[in-house]
C-alpha cells in the first residue's frame, strides 16, 4: 500500500487553502497527478507545510512526520509536492531539492487539478 505525505506553502494551507481542500479532493477522487493511483491502493498519511519562507526547516519537519508516525508502524513512501509550492513559491527549486535529497522515497511533482483559470468568470 502507498502511504502518502502531501507537501504544501505554509502560508498557502494557513491563508488561502485552508484545510486544504483541493488536495484532499483530487486525492479522494484520484484525479489530477493523484491519477497515478487508480488501480492501486493508497492512503493519505499527512499534510505537511514547508515550514515557511524559504523552506529553511523543510527536513526537520520531514523528520518529524517519521517520528511522530514510527509507533503507528506508518512510514511514507511517496511524497507529493503541492502546486502551492511548485506553481507559486519562489523558492521552489531549493524546497524541491531539500525534499528529493532526504525522503529516500519517490518525490512526486503535482497533486489536485483545480487551479482556476478565471477568477470572476
Amino acid at each position: 500500500m502507498e502511504k502518502i505525505l502531501i507537501i504544501g506553502c505554509k502560508r498557502a494551507m494557513d491563508d488561502v487553502c485552508i484545510g486544504c481542500s483541493r488536495c484532499l479532493v483530487g486525492f479522494n477522487r484520484r484525479e489530477g497527478v493523484f491519477s497515478m493511483y487508480k488501480d492501486v491502493e493508497a492512503e493519505l498519511t499527512g499534510l505537511l507545510n514547508c515550514g515557511d519562507c524559504p523552506g529553511a526547516t523543510i527536513v526537520t519537519r520531514m523528520a518529524q512526520v517519521n517520528l511522530w508516525n514510527k509507533p503507528q508502524s506508518e512510514k511514507i513512501t511517496k511524497v507529493h509536492v503541492a502546486p502551492c509550492i511548485l506553481d507559486h513559491c519562489p523558492y521552489k527549486d531549493t524546497i524541491f531539492a531539500k525534499i528529493k535529497a532526504k525522503a529516500g522515497v519517490e518525490v512526486v511533482e503535482g497533486t489536485h487539478p483545480y487551479m482556476p483559470k478565471d477568477i470572476f468568470a
